[in-house]
């Protein structure tokens, strides 16, 4: 009859095992990458099919374990202080909620069924470890509400004892709760019928057929065995052991039994005449209870006993599994059967199919504790971390320009010359000179190619060579000025605003100034060789007035300083101004030309 027992049940265990595998993963659909829906990032989205699952199922994350300070825990609530830069800002009143950001859904988190940051799940005790967490102040989040599970099974019981036993039928009801991700504790009520025939040698032995009816009230401690892992999200299956106590309610009949009153087939309530309740052992007999007290007993026997076992059950989606698990319910007692006999004592067999349901509200309380990875903040914070405080990177940078080493390509810049992106030093008149070491900044295309202070091979203007001969024949006193090389300023067609780049190299002109008190300076505007119209003569008069006027107003150099010059024809460039030092004598303002173009640029 024992190997009936055992075949029924693995043939339960092979059906519910293939009912759960034809299920659709409702947790996790398709596996089309849903936790990524809108990203760049083509190799974590175009893989449809299961030829990566690193690639499309869970995008890695880092927690690096804070340096938290386990000592700060005690009264730190009202001290916390928020990081500003990678955390949202948590309640720093224990009571107040913080409501996960957008985008960090269950699904995006890589099967992580709730974001750890939402203080909507935590219990209103442990809110203070909560705001620590996510004030960086302690390393680990606090334990959510999880749901109950109420559970139902049915299935063959048997009694294991002195005579053979039939497979009869038993059932229960239970109430499972989380103490952590693998422990758990279960209240529940199991009842059984039972009966057995001994042969006809046992029953000439006295081993006579007996009913027994059992109520039995349970509290088990239940170890999952594979919760967590490192390598998937949340586990699909729950396989678990249980030991546990057991009040044990048990009315044994047995066939022509003496007193008592009779009932089918000749049955009657066995007594166990000459026979003492509490037999020695672990878990002996408490008391007698219910019915007549014949030879100091009465109906039902009240026991204690241990039980132990062991489960597997099949999630078919948040809220319901099933499943199969064999209870063995152990005590002192050896009438179970109405037969004391052999070495051991009686003890119950009960295999189940089992239908659990998860009582809660899901927006208060996640899956019980055992259908989640532990691991899960680990992971999803490694891939794409949310929480965790990284330090700003130190980066070096030899030359100081700015960019770092690893992106420099001229790692050994000057000091203060002026870089581009990529560290190279810049070169405003790409004529291989670098600013740092060019004498003319800007010089045109058409006085290429340079030497080597980035001056130009354009001959020298009429103007300037005249007054160089004036001054080599003693007809004008050169005097003392030491002002050269100024610059030229570039503006762009039909403009007259500076550039960043040309208040820049007025700013460097206005030091040389500022440094030859004894020059003067003439600013030079160009209209072009043949006659100009009204709007360039306009325009030249307007760069050249833009010049001085930033001279004098942003680099503080006395107005009469300098010549206003703007009707130079030649071969100057029409969108430069020249500034050049001399000793000569000049008006340091004119009037415009043509007002009514003023400012039309």
């Amino acid at each position: 009859m024992a190997s009936k027992n055992y075949v029924l049940m693995l043939g339960l265990i092979s059906l519910l095992s293939t009912a759960s595998f034809a299920q659709t993963d409702t947790t996790r659909p398709a596996q089309t990458d849903t936790t990524q829906p809108a990203q760049t990032d083509t190799a974590a989205t175009t893989q449809p099919t299961q030829t990566d699952t690193a690639a499309t199922t869970q995008p890695t994350q880092v927690d690096t374990t804070q340096n938290a300070v386990p000592g700060s825990r005690t009264d730190s609530m009202t001290n916390s202080t928020t990081n500003p830069t990678t955390n949202p800002t948590p309640a720093t009143n224990p009571n107040q909620v913080t409501t996960p950001d957008a985008g960090m859904s269950a699904t995006s988190m890589g099967d992580a069924s709730y974001d750890f940051r939402d203080s909507s799940k935590i219990p209103t005790r442990r809110l203070p470890q909560q705001t620590e967490f996510l004030n960086n102040q302690y390393p680990y989040p606090a334990k959510p509400r999880s749901m109950w599970e109420l559970g139902f099974s049915a299935g063959n019981s048997m009694i294991f004892g002195d005579i053979k036993s039939k497979a009869d039928v038993g059932g229960g009801i239970t109430l499972r709760k989380a103490i952590s991700h693998t422990f758990s504790y279960r209240l529940g009520y199991f009842g059984s019928y039972n009966q057995g025939y001994g042969s006809v040698y046992q029953q000439s032995s006295g081993k006579i057929p007996y009913q027994n009816w059992t109520h039995m009230g349970a509290l088990d401690f239940i170890i999952s065995l594979n919760p967590n892992s490192h390598y998937r999200g949340n586990p699909k299956t729950n396989i678990y052991v249980l030991a546990g106590y057991s009040l044990v309610a048990a009315k044994v009949f047995t066939k022509m039994a003496t007193g008592g009153t009779q009932i089918d087939k000749g049955y009657g309530t066995f007594y166990a005449f000459n026979e003492p309740n509490n037999q020695s052992g672990l878990f002996p007999g408490i008391e007698t209870f219910g019915g007549k007290e014949i030879n100091g007993r009465k109906g039902f026997s009240l026991l204690n006993a241990a039980s132990a076992g062991g489960g597997i059950a099949f999630k078919l989606s948040k809220k319901i599994n099933i499943g199969v698990e064999q209870r063995f319910t152990m005590g002192s007692y050896d009438f179970l059967d109405g037969f004391r006999g052999g070495k051991t004592n009686d003890f119950y067999s009960f295999t189940s199919a089992r239908l659990n349901i998860n009582l809660g509200n899901s927006s208060l309380r996640v899956e019980p504790l055992w259908w989640l990875n532990g691991n899960n903040f680990i992971y999803n914070e490694l891939n794409r971390p949310q929480h965790m405080k990284i330090p700003t990177p130190v980066l070096p940078d030899a030359d100081g320009d700015g960019v770092t080493d690893q992106f420099d390509m001229e790692p050994n810049t000057p000091s203060g010359a002026p870089v581009d992106v990529r560290g190279v030093a810049k070169d405003s008149d790409g004529d291989g000179v670098p600013d740092y070491k060019d004498k003319e900044l800007l010089t045109p295309q058409k006085c290429f190619p340079v030497d080597a202070d980035g001056v130009g091979n354009c001959p020298e203007p009429a103007c300037c060579t005249e007054l160089r001969n004036r001054i080599d024949s003693g007809l004008v006193s050169g005097g003392n000025c030491g002002l050269t090389n100024l610059p030229s300023v570039q503006f762009k067609a039909g403009r007259a605003t500076l550039s960043k780049d040309a208040m820049a190299l007025l700013e460097s002109a206005a030091t040389q100034i500022k440094g030859s008190p004894n020059c003067k300076v003439k600013v030079v505007g160009h209209t072009g060789t043949g006659e100009s119209s009204k709007r360039a003569q306009q325009l030249s008069w307007d760069r050249v007035n833009t010049v001085i006027r930033y001279l004098v107003e942003k680099q503080g150099i006395s107005e009469d300083r300098f010549i206003f010059s703007y009707q130079e024809q030649g071969e100057g460039d029409v969108n430069t101004v020249d500034l050049s030092g001399t000793t000569e004598s000049g008006p340091n303002t004119v009037p415009a030309p043509h007002p009514n173009l003023k400012g039309k640029k």
